[in-house]
C-alpha cells in the first residue's frame, strides 16, 4: 500500500482532502472536510496512519490510544477527537481543526528573528497547558473510577495557537492511561529536550514527566533556547540526568527573581523537590501573570505579526 500523500480534493471516506498539514514517521495530518453525515460541511484535522502501518499491531494500538484517551477527555484546551474509524483498513482520527500555528514554529520564528516572546503570553500559554494536563491528570471514566492519563509528549509542536489565541494541547497519541496498567517506564517515550530526568533511568510514567515538559516549555519561551543542550544526543542525556541547565537569571537578567526561582524548582533534578500537580504550578506562575495582557487577543496579534498573516 503506497505511502504517497493523498492529493488535494481526493476523497477518504466521508472526507475531502484539502491540504498535507505535516506528515511523521506513523501518521500524516490533512485539513480536511466532512462532506458525508450529520458533520456535512464541518473542516476538521485529519489524521491518518500511514498506509505501510496497516500490519503493525504496536503501531495501530498507539494510534487507536489516542482516539480512546482523546475522547473521554473534554477540555477547552485539549484538541478533541470527533470520530475515529478505518477506511480502506486505514486508520484515521478526525479532530478539531485548530486554524492557527503550533507553538514549535512560533518558537522558531522567534529565535530567527532574535526576538522574545512577551513574558506575559509565555506564561499564558503555559498555564493554558497546565489547565489541560490537570484535568486530564484528574479525569475520569465513564464509571467514575481515575483514569490517571500522562500526555509524556508536552513539547511546542504539540501545543497549538489559534487564530483567535486559544491554545490547545494535543497529540495523545503516546499517552498512557495507568488506571488500565499502562504505568510502565521500559520505553523512552516523548521528545529527549522536554523528557524528565527519571525517565532516563525507565522509572514509572507519572504526572511529574508532563510538569517537566511544562516546564521546559516554559524554559524555552522566556529563554529563546532549550533547557537542555548537547552536541548529541548522548551529552543532552548525559545533562539531563544530572539536571544541567543554564541558570535562567544568567540568560534572562530582566526577569521577576521569583519568576525565575518557580522555573527553577519546576526543574529540579529530583521529582520530589518539583510541583507536585499542575495547579501547584499554575497558582506559582499566576502573580506573574496579568490576564490583561497576556491573554488570547494579545497572543494572537503577536502571532500575526510573526508570520504576518
Amino acid at each position: 500500500m503506497s505511502d504517497e500523500p493523498l492529493p488535494p480534493q481526493a476523497r477518504f471516506g466521508p472526507f475531502e482532502v484539502f491540504q498535507l498539514l505535516g506528515r511523521g514517521g506513523m501518521a500524516e495530518v490533512y485539513r480536511a472536510r466532512f462532506v458525508d453525515g450529520p458533520r456535512s460541511g464541518q473542516m476538521v484535522a485529519l489524521k491518518r496512519l500511514m498506509p505501510r502501518l496497516v500490519a503493525d499491531p504496536e503501531a495501530i494500538d498507539l494510534f487507536t490510544v489516542e482516539a480512546d484517551v482523546s475522547r473521554l477527555l473534554k477540555h477547552a484546551n485539549i484538541v478533541q477527537v470527533l470520530e475515529a474509524g478505518v477506511v480502506d483498513d486505514v486508520y484515521y482520527l478526525a479532530m478539531e481543526y485548530v486554524d492557527g500555528r503550533d507553538f514549535g514554529q512560533v518558537l522558531s520564528r522567534c529565535r530567527e528573528r532574535r526576538i522574545l516572546l512577551p513574558t506575559q503570553f509565555a506564561i499564558y500559554i503555559v498555564r493554558s497547558a497546565l489547565a489541560a494536563l490537570g484535568y486530564a491528570h484528574d479525569a475520569t471514566g465513564p464509571s467514575g473510577m481515575p483514569l490517571k492519563v500522562v500526555h509524556c509528549d508536552v513539547s511546542p509542536s504539540n501545543l497549538f495557537i489559534s487564530r483567535n489565541g486559544e491554545i490547545k494541547l494535543g497529540d495523545f497519541g503516546i499517552a498512557k492511561v495507568r488506571a488500565l496498567g499502562s504505568s510502565d517506564g521500559g520505553t523512552l517515550w516523548g521528545k529527549l529536550p522536554y523528557l524528565a530526568p527519571e525517565q532516563l533511568e525507565r522509572a514509572p510514567l507519572t504526572p511529574q514527566v508532563d510538569l517537566w515538559g511544562a516546564a521546559a516549555v516554559l524554559y524555552e519561551c522566556l529563554a529563546n533556547r532549550r533547557a537542555l543542550q548537547g552536541a548529541n544526543s548522548q551529552a543532552m542525556q548525559a545533562a539531563l540526568r544530572k539536571a544541567e541547565i543554564a541558570p535562567l537569571e544568567v540568560l534572562r537578567p530582566d526577569l521577576p527573581p521569583g519568576l525565575v526561582a518557580v522555573v527553577r524548582k519546576a526543574l529540579s533534578l529530583r521529582a520530589q523537590d518539583r510541583f507536585q500537580t499542575a495547579a501547584e504550578l499554575s497558582a506559582a506562575l499566576e502573580p506573574f501573570h496579568d490576564e490583561m495582557v497576556g491573554g488570547p487577543l494579545g497572543i494572537a496579534s503577536v502571532v500575526r505579526g510573526l508570520f504576518k498573516a
